[in-house]
């Protein structure tokens, strides 16, 4: 039955532009990179399957400019959501100090309180970073995120992001069970023990 899929999620992609969005959406995806990549204009959008836990969700997953001109496009593009993804860039810190308005913004428009959110501090392969790990850390903690530090570049964290934010999705079924409309599909027995050494070792931290 390896074409049972439990659900479609809807995930988004926000944070600042150049923080590596697309990027690692790409590199998720695709599984490439390009050093040159353009600015996203408007909306992107792709989709992929994957398995995680013997379940399988096919996720949609919305990637949005950053720059505050296409902002119109803002409540449709959260309508729906189950996950998101907060990006910023370790190496600028004014993409970090502006989570906060994304974090409103998601508030704002966002039709579930109980989205699951994953903070990503993306480009730990270049030098010269102006946040630190901890930083991090602490900010997820505090508004209740999964974190995770990433290189859309080396590949570094980048499946684990998405895999751990689908595994906590599938872990609140109130998030997915009206959308896949009880077709019988089965969860695995590993609902619990969320983060204990999976493929990411520990590598995501979470509250």
């Amino acid at each position: 039955m390896d074409e049972d899929v439990l659900t479609t999620l809807k995930i988004l992609i926000i944070g600042e532009s150049g923080v590596g969005k697309s990027s690692l959406l790409l590199r998720f995806t695709d599984d490439t990179f390009d050093p040159e990549l353009a600015a996203t204009i408007g909306v992107d959008f792709k989709v992929k399957t994957i398995s995680v836990d013997g379940n399988k969700a096919k996720l949609a997953i919305w990637d949005t400019a950053g720059q505050e001109r296409f902002r119109t496009l803002t409540p449709s593009y959260y309508r729906g959501a189950q996950g998101v993804i907060l990006v910023y860039d370790v190496t600028r810190r004014d993409t970090f100090v502006k989570l906060d308005n994304w974090l409103n913004e998601l508030e704002t428009y966002c039709t579930r309180n109980d989205i699951v959110k994953m903070l990503v501090g993306n480009k730990i392969d270049k030098e010269n970073h102006e946040v630190d790990r901890n930083e991090g850390l602490k900010f997820a903690r505090k508004h209740s995120m999964l974190f995770i530090e990433a290189s859309a570049k080396t590949c570094d964290g980048v499946q684990c992001a998405f895999e751990e934010l689908v595994e906590k999705i599938i872990q609140t079924p109130g998030l997915w069970e009206s959308e896949s409309q009880n077709r019988g599909v089965k969860l695995s027995n590993k609902e619990e023990g969320y983060g204990g050494g999976g493929a990411c070792g520990g590598y995501c931290s979470m509250l």
